[in-house]
């Protein structure tokens, strides 16, 4: 059975979607063909006017490397890299001069709050603050759309309302993209739209109240 079928999808520059549905369903599948990771067998993924499919693998990792940010469920820090060095690691890959690149990742550090915990490696940092370094890497070399699997799921109630505005902020004011794959209700108000999956499926597109539930 395919994991998508029929999946018509327009995501607007300064917007949080929220992608909600059962396990299962096709999430993941689909913001890894939007993260240009996962090639679709029929029709067509675009990205910034950018076909995705008629790109050359090289290419298209290229593409992905300065477009697209993505921030992992299970944070994908490395353990022996400091937080800054972690969060520079976009910006080294792309041949940043270190200097450029340092001053880059300070600047996202101190944004999520976390400038005076630089030196430290992640695993002498609690589990909001790895979601924050992870949050700041996936922002670092100023993606035009930020990808989020599950970025509260090991997170308490405060800090992953904190960690949700902070993505929201930063998306709205440097008009990213920003979609987030997610089964917690709390985050759902953050929400400019929610996209409701089963079977492989949108379908249902809602608003957010501000209650934290949502109306068509």
């Amino acid at each position: 059975m395919p994991a998508l079928r029929g999946v018509d999808l327009e995501v607007h520059k300064g917007e949080l979607l929220m992608l909600v549905g059962p396990s299962g369903c096709g999430k993941t599948s689909l913001i890894s063909i939007l993260a240009a990771l996962l090639d679709p067998d029929t029709g067509e993924c675009q990205i910034l006017g950018e076909n995705m499919q008629q790109m050359k693998r090289q290419d298209r990792a290229v593409f992905r490397g300065r477009h697209i940010g993505f921030v992992f469920q299970a944070f994908n820090l490395l353990p022996a890299l400091s937080a800054l060095d972690n969060v520079a690691v976009p910006l080294l890959i792309q041949g940043t001069p270190r200097q450029q690149t340092e001053a880059r990742a300070r600047q996202l550090l101190e944004r999520v709050g976390l400038a005076d915990r630089a030196h430290l490696p992640p695993l002498k940092l609690s589990g909001g603050q790895q979601q924050r370094i992870a949050i700041a890497r996936a922002l670092v070399h100023g993606p035009d759309i930020i990808l989020c699997d599950e970025p509260t799921s090991s997170l308490d109630h405060a800090t992953g309302h904190a960690v949700i505005q902070l993505l929201r902020e930063l998306a709205r004011e440097e008009e990213r993209a920003l979609i987030i794959v997610t089964h917690d209700t709390r985050i759902l108000s953050f929400a400019d739209r929610i996209a409701h999956m089963d079977d492989g499926r949108i379908v249902d597109m809602s608003k957010a109240s501000p209650e934290g539930f949502h109306e068509s």
